[in-house]
């Protein structure tokens, strides 16, 4: 398989039959080669898709219909919940819970781990034996520090673009299952909507994928350092942190005044990359999450300059 080539169609076999590639939008090599190497780390069938939006959007797609009821995440990731009001014209209606706790009846539930910005993280014994598809954003976790298909999730969502790259160089979804009937479902959702990945997008997740342990120890080891420091500093009012992977949000009294004074910790939008990024979330988010809610994805920069620069930012 040569998962460099960038060609969006491949020639019939000699009786005029497609192959396993004939059309990009369908398949293609590169996608295929990330795929097999994502389910590979989940211990499902993984799926690519054209970003973490699109990967959300053929769950509803494939699962939900009008009179679909979603328990979701209090305070997952801000744009499921956007995603789902655009969802409510067709019927689909959603409510948010704590998902530290027992969920409510419902044919989806949707939760994170950890939760972002929040970084609470779901309770799984609670979730045991609920009758609704039990769907579970990993893409902060990654496979490293939670195997979602393993604790009781029917599908795994990842925005790609972030941790299992590492790199800020690819918009990119997956999804995973274990479940041939769904995984089938997805596939047909994503051929027909057209939101199949790029081949430069899958290359870069292969590449991702062979460095992610490494760099998700590097990056645990910083974070787990830094919240501990963040607590202790006297303009720091609250840090959350669950103890694994590079998201660590805490709780100042004016965010945006810290975050444009950092210099090595880049002030802008996304997470987990190889570059530490930071942002007040509250512009997006609003009144959901407190105003002075800075988050802070860690990368692979050396611990101390990180502290040094959140010394002088946090004034």
């Amino acid at each position: 398989m040569n998962t460099s080539d960038r060609s969006t169609i491949w020639p019939y076999d000699e009786f005029g039959e497609p192959g396993a590639f004939f059309y990009a939008r369908y398949a293609h090599p590169a996608g295929v080669a990330a795929e097999a190497l994502l389910g590979e780390r989940e211990g499902g069938d993984a799926l690519l898709y054209a970003s973490g939006m699109g990967a959300e959007t053929a769950v509803l797609l494939a699962f939900a219909a009008p009179g679909t009821t979603v328990a979701l995440g209090e305070c997952i990731y801000f744009g499921t919940s956007v995603l789902l009001k655009d969802f409510e014209r067709w019927g689909v209606s959603f409510v948010e819970y704590d998902q530290t706790g027992p969920a409510p009846d419902a044919d989806i539930v949707w939760v994170e781990s950890p939760a972002n910005p929040t970084l609470t993280v779901p309770n799984w014994d609670a979730l045991a034996g609920h009758r609704g598809l039990i769907v579970c954003d990993a893409t902060a976790a990654t496979p490293v520090y939670l195997r979602a298909l393993d604790r009781g999730a029917d599908v795994v969502v990842h925005s790609a673009t972030k941790f299992l790259t590492g790199s800020h160089d690819a918009l990119l979804g997956a999804t995973v299952t274990r479940d041939p009937e769904k995984t089938a479902r997805l596939r047909e959702i994503r051929t027909h909507a057209g939101i199949t990945a790029s081949v430069q997008s899958a290359a870069s997740l292969s590449d991702g994928l062979a460095t992610l342990d490494a760099r998700m120890e590097q990056i645990t080891t910083s974070a787990t350092e830094l919240a501990t420091r963040l607590a202790g500093h006297p303009a720091v009012s609250l840090v959350r942190y669950p103890g694994f992977s590079g998201l660590v949000s805490f709780d100042v009294a004016d965010a945006r005044a810290v975050e444009t004074r950092t210099r090595v910790i880049q002030n802008s939008t996304s997470l987990g990359g190889a570059r530490s990024t930071m942002e007040g979330r509250h512009r997006w988010e609003g009144d959901r999450i407190p105003e002075g809610l800075l988050r802070l994805s860690v990368g692979l920069e050396d611990v101390e300059a990180l502290w040094d620069d959140l010394v002088q930012a946090l004034g």
